[in-house]
């Protein structure tokens, strides 16, 4: 049952505000993450089940309807451009991770779930990854804990750290891919940044997510060997979003007729996503941040310091271009 005290019919009323006002033109994508981190810290949420059921609606909502504003060509050249850079990425950021659990004492495997979410996409490998690894409930918690704290603070530092040292917006859509965590950080961030970055930052990283389905069967392989997980093991969950964009990419992109309405869909679905961020704000709970323990996190913000460090400096130096 729903609390029906005064402080939670005032954060259950800010909490439907809020909503409103992240689905206004006006209202950037950073204001409606922090808004609903503020309210959710300070008053609480009493919702957070419909708050959370609704992020996991409306997050693969937006980023399907943003393919109707790409095209299928970019975004086909940006995974093949990138796919020997992404393969030694993942490998060098997982060697990192575990290396930085071995020496801070982290649990094994909220150790290797805090580097896969941030060697692919943040919570959404950690979910896929998590239930072939046998991982406790309060690894998991952990891992997907210590990846939304940084998510969130990626999505604020991020576009002024671009602007700051000059990337113009493609470098900064790639930077942006390549080193925060959950695509609605990074899409948040592109679209914080500007209209190419959007566009880079999201074929990038949705390229880059397609590589959860491997790196889980190997996971899978590797803990049916140590003789943890049989085959009653819980199927892998597909990031079905992704065919969804470039299925809606395409037909904008061989469908001349529809460009027009595209545009207004990929509007649409820039609005749901900074609806979609004020609701992941509004998901913080205090719970959360005591749950966070010190050296899991330590382990996570070196090693995303690590990753947003050699991948500017990649991008500063042109190592890394888009396609």
């Amino acid at each position: 049952m729903i609390e029906t005290s005064g402080p939670a019919k005032a954060s259950s009323v800010l909490l439907a505000v809020g909503g409103v006002l992240a689905l206004a033109p006006f209202t950037p994508a950073a204001a409606a993450l922090v808004g609903g981190v503020v309210l959710a810290v300070s008053l609480g949420n009493p919702l957070q089940e419909q708050t959370r059921t609704w992020t996991h609606r409306l997050l693969p909502l937006a980023v399907v309807g943003l393919g109707a504003d790409m095209n299928l060509r970019v975004v086909a050249r940006a995974g093949l451009h990138g796919l020997g850079y992404t393969a030694l990425s993942i490998t060098l950021v997982l060697a990192l991770g575990w290396g930085l659990a071995r020496l801070l004492k982290v649990e094994r495997d909220a150790g290797l779930l805090i580097s896969v979410g941030t060697a692919i996409c943040g919570g959404s490998a950690i979910a896929a990854v998590a239930p072939v690894l046998r991982a406790r409930a309060h690894e998991t918690s952990v891992a997907l804990a210590t990846v939304f704290l940084l998510n969130a603070v990626a999505l604020v530092v991020f576009p002024p750290l671009g602007h700051l040292t000059h990337l113009s917006q493609e470098a900064f859509g790639l930077w942006a891919a390549l080193a925060i965590h959950d695509t609605s950080s990074v899409v948040g961030a592109g679209l914080a940044y500007g209209p190419r970055a959007l566009e880079v930052a999201t074929t990038v990283k949705l390229a880059r997510a397609l590589w959860i389905v491997p790196l889980t069967l190997l996971i899978g392989w590797w803990v049916a060997r140590r003789g943890e997980a049989g085959p009653e093991a819980p199927p892998v969950r597909q990031p079905w979003f992704i065919a969804g964009f470039l299925a809606v990419a395409a037909l904008v992109t061989f469908v001349p007729i529809l460009h027009t309405a595209g545009q207004l869909v990929a509007v649409a679905a820039r609005r749901v996503l900074v609806l979609t961020l004020f609701l992941i704000g509004a998901g913080l709970s205090r719970e959360a941040l005591r749950a966070v323990g010190f050296r899991p996190f330590l382990q996570g913000l070196l090693l995303w310091l690590l990753v947003g460090s050699l991948g500017l400096g990649a991008v500063k130096l042109g190592l890394l271009t888009v396609g």
